[in-house]
């Protein structure tokens, strides 16, 4: 009786594997910014919306982007505004404002900057902090570099890898992190582009 549930415990981590299914891959979403110089913030998750409707204060006020991009006014329940730049939030809800007020005049501006996913630029690997950060505009590889606090002693910055989605297909350049901050060598400064992932991976030495 021993040897056959010893036969079962060694077959079970094989009929498990067998059983095993892989997730499929998360959705890449690609930032609407394409060139540094027609870049304009747009609104994300965790952000802060001042939303001011002249002439009308009491629909007016501070809210606060949901995690599933929406807000909720007075007057409007549930109004999808991540991923809109706050200009043409504005139009929107003048159209949705319509309904219920004669010629609505709106304006939105942000604080507490977040932005959505699409739009920060991240930093993994063998940095001294790596983390998402908010995209700003000119924002170069040194504005970032700083951001992290700069490379960890075991990086090995010029085997560095920039992964960018450009019309649905993700490329990759390579980086040279470590002239730039250890040599000063500013040729190997480039632009950033909100959405870019930099791996910085561990020296083999």
């Amino acid at each position: 009786m021993m040897q056959r549930y010893g036969f079962l415990v060694l077959l079970l981590p094989l009929w498990l594997a067998g059983c095993a299914t892989h997730l499929p891959p998360a959705t890449v979403h690609e930032s609407q910014t394409t060139n540094i110089d027609n870049y304009e913030y747009l609104i994300g998750p965790g952000d802060t919306l001042n939303i001011f409707v002249w002439r009308n204060p009491e629909i007016s006020g501070s809210f606060l982007v949901r995690p599933d991009g929406k807000i909720t006014t007075s007057l409007v329940e549930d109004i999808e505004v991540s991923g809109k730049a706050p200009s043409a939030l504005a139009r929107d809800i003048e159209t949705v404002l319509s309904k219920y007020i004669k010629d609505p005049i709106v304006t939105v501006s942000v604080s507490g900057f977040v932005g959505p996913f699409s739009e920060q630029v991240r930093v993994i690997g063998q940095a001294t902090s790596p983390q998402a950060i908010n995209y700003r505009k000119n924002m170069t590889l040194l504005d970032l570099m700083i951001e992290v606090g700069g490379l960890t002693e075991f990086a090995a910055g010029n085997r560095a890898k920039l992964i960018r989605v450009e019309n649905g297909q993700q490329n990759q350049y390579d980086l040279e992190i470590a002239d730039l901050i250890e040599s000063g060598d500013i040729s190997a400064n480039v632009d950033l582009l909100p959405g870019d992932i930099v791996i910085i991976p561990e020296s083999w030495f």
